[in-house]
């Protein structure tokens, strides 16, 4: 009877399907298609693939660079200028300025116009170059015309005074007259009266600047003071 009932299992077992339903195979399927995606994947990443490399252009041989042009331009340009600025000014004297410096910044390095000077008769817009002379305020007859480069020490004017010149009472234009003084020197010497008072001898004229023993020599005749 038991090998009867143990028969009959047997063949009951092997006639039995597995039958999953619709949801077992809609999962199955869903791991297959992952499974195909990840091996699809690792098979692309592990081809062998080229990387992009930037090389950059260089400038064509003709043409600079903006950071050579600015070195160039830096060593061509000079690094001052050197100007005397005399006349009628409140700090005459030698100043050194930036390059490309014109007549109106030579003015105001040297403390701008003294009173009485006529800026319109000034061309404060010229450009100034190295070692140059600037007078301000004094025309007289030959010399150059006010904001203009002269020459150092000057020129006379034409014709001497007929006797001494005092010089605790003669203007600029007389001074001016008498030989190897100059504009430049004759102003000198008002502003060292305007400064110091009156000369109380010729030979204090030793004492403005520009007038050594030798000219003190040959002034001392063409000169007196009252």
């Amino acid at each position: 009877m038991v090998a009867d009932w143990a028969a009959r299992l047997r063949l009951s077992g092997s006639n039995r399907r597995i039958n999953p339903g619709r949801g077992g195979l809609l999962a199955m399927a869903a791991v297959a298609v992952l499974v195909a995606l990840l091996v699809g994947g690792w098979v692309l990443d592990s081809r062998p693939h080229s990387i992009p490399v930037t090389v950059a252009a260089e400038a064509p041989a003709g043409l600079s660079t903006p950071t050579r042009s600015a070195a160039a331009a830096s060593s061509s340009a000079p690094a001052a200028l050197v100007v005397d600025v005399a006349g009628k000014v409140r700090h005459p004297g030698v100043y050194r300025l930036p390059a490309g410096a014109r007549v109106q910044d030579a003015v105001t390095a040297a403390g701008g116009m003294a009173p009485g000077v006529d800026p319109a008769s000034v061309n404060l817009a010229r450009r100034l170059t190295d070692g140059e002379q600037v007078v301000i305020g004094l025309p007289a007859a030959g010399s150059p015309a006010e904001g203009q480069p002269a020459a150092r020490g000057g020129t006379a004017s034409a014709g001497s005074p007929a006797g001494p010149v005092d010089l605790n009472t003669a203007t600029a234009e007389q001074l001016d007259a008498l030989p190897g003084v100059g504009p430049v020197l004759a102003q000198r010497i008002v502003d060292w009266r305007t400064q110091h008072g009156r000369f109380g001898s010729v030979d204090d004229l030793s004492k403005v600047s520009g007038i050594g023993d030798a000219k003190l020599a040959d002034l001392k005749p063409l000169v007196t003071v009252s």
